[in-house]
C-alpha cells in the first residue's frame, strides 16, 4: 500500500505526568488475564531507554512483554535491553519479549493491556487513537500533538473508549515546580497578571545531501502523514546509538524548543494560573527571525 493510501485509511478508521503512573490492576477488571499488567512499547529510541521503558519497569505490578520500533536495528536491541533487565532482576530468563516492526499488529494482541509510546513528535496522536479505540490505556510522550485539531480528534477518541490516557509532561514531578504552582495558585506572590515563559534557542539542523536509506529502517511508514523528503542520517536518527536525534530542528517531525521544553513550561504556567481545563484567553508570543 502507497504511504499516503496507509495514512488516509488509518488515521481514525482503526479509530497527564512524569514517568509512566502504572494504573491499577482493578482498571482492567477482574478478568485481567493475568495479575500484571502487559505493556507493549512503541518506540525503542533515545527517550525510550532514558525514561519510558525504566519507568514501567521500575513497578512491579507492570511487565513490558512487546516492543515496536520502524528501525529493526533499535527494536532488536530494545528487545534484549528488556530481556536481560527482567533475567537479571528474576536470576533466570524471564519471558520473551515479542517484536512489531508495525506497532497496529502490536494493537490487535488482547494480552497487552496499555501502550507507552516513546515516538517522534509527528507519531504520537494517531498511534494514541488507534491504541485507545484498540481498549488499551496510553502513555505517551509528550506533546500530545503537532495540532490543535490533532489533539482534539485524540481527546474525543479517548473519551469514546473510555481509556485512560496520560501525558509525559515530566516536569509535574519536580518539587520545586510543584510549590511555584502552590505559591502562585494560593495568591502567596499577590495578583497575577503577566505570565512569561523563557525558552532557550535550538538552531535549525545543518543541511545533509540525500543518503540511502537504511535496510533496518521503513523510512516511508517513519515519515507517516509529513510531506516526503529525502532520508539523511542527521534529519532522523543515529543509525548507531542512541544520541539525540536530528529530526527535533526539522519542523515537519517537530517544532524544536516549543514542542521540547517549551510543552513543559506552558504546562506549568497553566498549572499556576489554574487554567488546566480552559487554557488562556490570550497568548503574545516574541521571537527573533534571522535576516536572511
Amino acid at each position: 500500500m502507497k504511504r499516503r493510501e496507509f495514512i488516509k485509511n488509518s488515521a481514525l478508521a482503526s479509530a497527564a505526568i512524569g514517568f509512566p503512573t502504572i494504573v491499577p490492576a482493578s482498571v482492567f477488571g477482574k478478568n485481567a488475564p493475568s495479575n500484571k499488567i502487559n505493556v507493549g512499547q512503541i518506540g525503542c529510541g533515545r527517550i525510550a531507554r532514558d525514561h519510558d521503558l525504566p519507568g514501567v519497569w521500575q513497578h512491579d505490578v507492570a511487565r513490558i512483554v512487546a516492543v515496536s520500533d520502524l528501525d529493526s536495528n533499535r527494536m532488536d536491541d530494545g528487545k534484549k535491553w528488556v530481556e536481560n533487565y527482567y533475567t537479571k532482576k528474576m536470576g533466570k530468563a524471564y519471558l520473551d519479549v515479542k517484536q512489531y516492526g508495525d506497532y497496529k499488529d502490536m494493537l490487535q494482541n488482547k494480552d497487552i493491556d496499555a501502550i507507552v509510546i516513546s515516538t517522534p513528535d509527528h507519531w504520537h496522536s494517531q498511534p494514541a487513537m488507534e491504541a485507545s479505540l484498540a481498549g488499551k490505556h496510553v502513555y505517551v510522550q509528550k506533546p500530545t500533538s503537532l495540532t490543535i485539531r490533532e489533539g482534539r480528534q485524540l481527546v474525543e477518541a479517548v473519551n469514546k473508549a473510555g481509556t485512560v490516557l496520560q501525558l509525559g509532561t515530566q516536569q509535574r514531578s519536580s518539587e520545586q515546580f510543584r510549590i511555584a504552582a502552590e505559591l502562585v495558585r494560593n495568591g502567596r506572590i499577590g495578583r497575577l497578571h503577566t505570565v512569561k515563559v523563557g525558552l532557550p534557542g535550538d538552531p535549525a539542523g545543518p543541511e545533509a545531501a540525500p543518503m540511502p536509506i537504511p535496510k533496518s529502517l521503513n523510512y516511508d511508514m517513519w515519515l507517516g502523514s509529513t510531506p516526503e523528503v529525502p532520508y539523511t542520517e542527521i534529519g532522523v536518527h543515529p543509525e548507531s546509538g542512541y544520541d539525540r536525534p536530528g529530526w527535533l530542528r526539522r519542523e515537519q517531525f517537530g517544532a524544536g524548543m516549543i514542542t521540547g521544553w517549551g510543552q513543559h513550561h506552558y504546562d506549568s504556567a497553566a498549572w499556576g494560573m489554574d487554567t488546566e481545563l480552559t487554557g488562556p484567553r490570550y497568548i503574545q508570543a516574541v521571537a527573533e527571525f534571522p535576516q536572511s
